[in-house]
């Protein structure tokens, strides 16, 4: 195992490999019968409360997270999509990656709601009048 490498997430937000726990467990899915002798699927555990992530990126991690979090403040993420150990460990740690990157983006404004202009309410109503004379004018022909 490669000791003490980093994986960067985003811009001055790295972990560290050491912080990661792999556990290779039987897969359901594709592999014939190998898929009863062989371990592909990979579960990988990184526990966000004693990870060296700034404060309000562990706490967006674990929001993020949903039911994928534990109690404790563990993300746990299966992955079994491919038939071997390596790919399946890369699938896991991009999946936490791509989790935690969308953690350490700052949070989107809200939103704030505003009113329509009195003119734009003005424009809205004489157009609609203007259609609305369109289609009277569009009915039936009467004998005057």
């Amino acid at each position: 195992m490669n000791e003490g490498r980093t994986i960067r997430i985003a811009p001055g937000v790295t972990i560290s490999e050491d912080e990661l726990d792999e556990s290779f467990i039987r897969s359901s899915g594709p592999g014939g019968q190998n898929v009863n002798k062989v371990a592909t699927a990979v579960q990988l555990r990184f526990c966000v409360p004693r990870s060296a992530l700034p404060e309000r990126v562990r706490e967006r991690a674990i929001q993020f997270a949903g039911q994928r979090a534990t109690k404790d403040g563990v993300i746990v993420i299966e992955a079994n999509r491919f038939r071997t150990q390596e790919l399946n460990r890369a699938d896991a740690r991009a999946r936490l990656v791509e989790l935690l990157g969308k953690a350490a983006e700052p949070p989107a404004k809200p939103r704030r709601k505003t009113k329509p202009t009195k003119g734009s309410i003005e424009r809205r109503l004489k157009a609609k009048a203007g259609r609305s004379d369109v289609k009277r004018m569009r009915g039936r022909v009467t004998d005057d």
